[in-house]
């Protein structure tokens, strides 16, 4: 499926890192930032998100609601969560139906392998629900910035 800009973000219901049952349509009303993103723990998803966390207290200023998923389990969630002290919500799509549906899933080569995995890609959207900006070149070290001011541009 490909996503594109000004269309109405598809819902999902995933749960959390602590079982709860997270909907899209949870948060309108809401500025709300979904980040897709490969696995707990790797070295380039651990920097965005305690990217995002050192910058949360930004988003929160914002009322910006931040999403992480990715097709780890809640429990990896939850130690993923605990061990960096991060304070946003991070939903489990083990069966990578809603990347799907957002277009974060790609073929990678991995040592000479064609293998299906997650992208790092973002959608920034509006309290209408509708997709106002996608991130599909994400990096990791100042993608939280980046969001902050764009979104900032948004709001005036």
């Amino acid at each position: 499926m490909t996503i594109k800009l000004n269309q109405k973000a598809p819902d999902f219901s995933l749960k959390d890192q602590e079982g709860k049952i997270h909907r899209l349509s949870d948060y309108r009303g809401k500025w709300v930032l979904i980040y897709f993103y490969p696995k707990d723990f790797t070295p380039g998803c651990t920097l965005e998100a305690c990217n995002i966390r050192n910058n949360f207290s930004e988003f929160t200023k914002l009322g910006i609601v931040v999403i992480g998923i990715s097709s780890d389990s809640i429990d990896s969630h939850k130690k993923f969560a605990q061990k960096y002290n991060l304070p946003f919500i991070l939903l489990s799509d083990e069966d990578r139906e809603i990347a799907r549906k957002y277009g974060a899933i790609k073929q990678k080569k991995i040592m000479g392998l064609n293998i299906e995995g997650t992208s790092r890609i973002s959608f920034l959207i509006d309290p209408e629900g509708k997709i106002v900006k996608i991130y599909d070149k994400v990096i990791p070290i100042n993608h939280a910035q980046q969001v902050l001011d764009d979104l900032s541009d948004l709001i005036k």
